[in-house]
């Protein structure tokens, strides 16, 4: 098998108003890093959306990812760190992420199988659960997909989340801006938000 490469994450466009019909579906989407997690003859490495590795960053992760039953795998992910009431905090993963650190993983690209790149969506979602569910490997978790987007919107205000991703259930996997991919932030996220720049600061 050759070496598997890095594929350029699918970025999606934000809005103020998630899509509705059922030709969507909605996951929660969690304040984190954007990763791509490989795996390759039991080898397991992590990218930034920009193809940086961090792999030595994320030790937990990245071993995680090794044990998973595959021999090669390329996930799309969101790295989430949590402060010491279990809340996602972006802080935290800034910081070294002192309270633990785990991987919402919401796609497959690569496995065993070959590249899925142009399956739908569902399909590799399909593929993916399964993958997960026979790993059971708490530091890597299934986003699970919501049928209502409004509600799931409003629980996610209520728990102070970022927001949910709302995805075309039959669309291929784009890199890029993929406009089949719709971002919602909730005002209660984005107003908790407004100087997290100064995270990067020094």
């Amino acid at each position: 098998m050759s070496r598997l490469t890095f594929i350029e994450p699918s970025a999606p466009v934000l809005r103020r108003e998630p899509p509705t019909g059922s030709a969507w579906l909605h996951e929660v989407k969690h304040d984190g890093w954007r990763a791509q997690l490989h795996l390759q003859d039991g080898r397991a490495r992590i990218f930034s959306k920009r193809g940086v590795e961090l792999t030595c960053r994320f030790r937990s992760i990245a071993e995680a990812v090794s044990l998973l039953p595959a021999k090669a795998l390329i996930l799309d992910a969101e790295l989430v760190a949590c402060d010491a009431n279990g809340q996602p905090s972006f802080g935290e993963l800034m910081s070294g992420a002192r309270h633990g650190c785990c991987a919402y993983v919401f796609d497959l690209m690569h496995d065993g199988a070959g590249m899925h790149t142009a399956a739908p969506l569902e399909y590799r979602r399909a593929r993916l659960r399964k993958l997960l569910k026979r790993a059971k490997l708490d530091a890597l978790r299934f986003s699970d997909d919501f049928d209502d987007p409004v509600e799931l919107l409003t629980a996610c205000a209520r728990h102070r989340l970022e927001g949910i991703v709302s995805k075309l259930r039959e669309d291929r996997y784009r890199s890029g801006t993929n406009r089949g991919w719709i971002k919602v932030k909730t005002v209660q996220w984005r107003e908790a938000n407004r100087e997290r720049y100064k995270l990067f600061e020094g």
